[in-house]
């Protein structure tokens, strides 16, 4: 399988952690956004939205990253696997806490860090609070269970791991976030492919800081 991505993006280093759990091999496939290399012509017939990441499963085309690391689990995985299981409610809850990773957790710090980052704007407050505002759902929902999906470890914590890993290089502070902060010591010693996510992390890291001096 093709996957193009990049190291330093949260949502690819949640789909090489799945492929790590699944003892998938993908053919990793880097794109520089920075260089316009998602905007070629031949990756414009994979991907018309030209994003990252994007999977290639033979004559199959698939990108935005918690449809992939289901399909990878659907396709690869054990038969009623844990990271995805079977039962209806699980996989429910599993869906939400995606989805709220998508819609609430990601997004808030999106919008808090990106405007800052790249275009250098000060942080209205009101932004910073929807992320402490999504920090403290995450805390309740960790409050509840083990993992953010339950007593074992789901998708679900693999793609909110690559999230709040991330928020590292935008000094977000979750230790203040008990359960937060529990599960993050937990998931940076065990998760699959926990240490490719932490590389990752420090590349961006080191994109930021190398362009914050601009």
């Amino acid at each position: 399988m093709d996957f193009y991505y990049m190291a330093e993006s949260a949502p690819c280093r949640s789909i090489l952690m799945t492929a790590k759990a699944l003892n998938i091999s993908l053919n990793k496939k880097i794109l520089d956004l920075s260089k316009g290399e998602h905007l070629k012509p031949e990756f414009l017939k994979i991907n018309p939205q030209h994003c990252i990441p994007t999977l290639v499963d033979g004559d199959f085309n698939l990108w935005e990253s918690r449809a992939i690391i289901v399909y990878l689990v659907e396709k690869y995985g054990k038969k009623d696997d844990p990271l995805y299981p079977n039962c209806p409610k699980k996989r429910a809850v599993i869906n939400q806490r995606l989805y709220f990773d998508l819609g609430t957790l990601y997004k808030s710090f999106a919008e808090y860090f990106y405007p800052k980052f790249f275009f250098k704007q000060p942080v209205e407050p009101e932004v910073y609070q929807k992320l402490e505002t999504a920090l403290e759902f995450l805390n309740v929902f960790l409050s509840e269970s083990k993992y953010v999906a339950g007593d074992t470890m789901t998708l679900a914590d693999l793609a909110i791991l690559a999230t709040v890993s991330t928020m590292e290089v935008g000094n977000v502070d979750v230790s203040k976030y008990e359960h937060i902060n529990r599960w993050y010591n937990v998931m940076k010693e065990t998760a699959p492919g926990a240490d490719e996510n932490h590389a990752g992390v420090l590349a961006y890291r080191t994109f930021i800081e190398k362009n914050s001096k601009k």
